[in-house]
């Protein structure tokens, strides 16, 4: 049976507009980040995409990008494996103190995970989501690190590239068949009719 996977990274959150680091740790949806999630739902109901399951990072800026995305019509299971790279004791600072690309097994010696652990988890778990689904069409919202690094583990099997980076709200749709998942497309939305906060 082939199964299509939807991957989508969260709405844009407050620690996302202030720079900071945001892994483990967690800050509010702002209003652009919900109006994301709903352009994102459009997409969604305008292509006739219908879930039959669906997963979200444990972490609250997922659950609620998920919730806002399928207007809580979809039950979802929260699940542990699919959050965000562990930064350690650079949670919540600012990201200026990151280091240069590729960041490999530098946040280890500050109790977070490397790149390595981060891609075996996500990998790990998201093969085992996708095994134990009953449905043809799945949803799950996930990070922007955790996301791309799960992207990069089938790399060699991608029908598509990713050009840009994972901005907020963005899919990568998947096709996954004989225990392989095959990149099919890379969606990102238009935001700009967003009009800003409403006072």
């Amino acid at each position: 049976m082939i199964k299509t996977l939807y991957l989508m990274r969260h709405g844009q959150t407050l620690f996302n507009q202030r720079h900071l680091i945001q892994g483990w740790c967690d800050s509010p949806l702002t209003e652009l980040g919900i109006y994301q999630a709903q352009v994102a739902g459009n997409y969604f109901k305008e292509q006739g995409i219908q879930f039959d399951q669906a997963f979200s990072s444990t972490s609250e800026r997922a659950c609620d990008t998920l919730e806002i995305a399928t207007e809580g019509k979809v039950s979802y299971q929260r699940v542990k494996g699919l959050k965000e790279w562990n930064f350690g004791v650079f949670e919540g600072e600012s990201e200026d103190l990151n280091p240069a690309l590729p960041y490999g097994d530098f946040f280890v010696q500050y109790g977070g995970e490397s790149q390595q652990e981060l891609q075996d988890r996500i990998d790990h778990t998201i093969r085992e989501l996708m095994e134990a689904t009953t449905g043809n069409t799945i949803l799950m919202v996930s990070h922007g690190g955790a996301i791309r690094n799960f992207a990069r583990a089938w790399e060699k099997y991608q029908r598509t590239e990713i050009k840009t980076r994972m901005t907020n709200c963005c899919i990568l749709k998947f096709t996954y068949s004989d225990g392989i998942f095959y990149l099919e497309e890379v969606i990102h939305h238009d935001f700009s009719n967003w009009k800003g906060p409403v006072n």
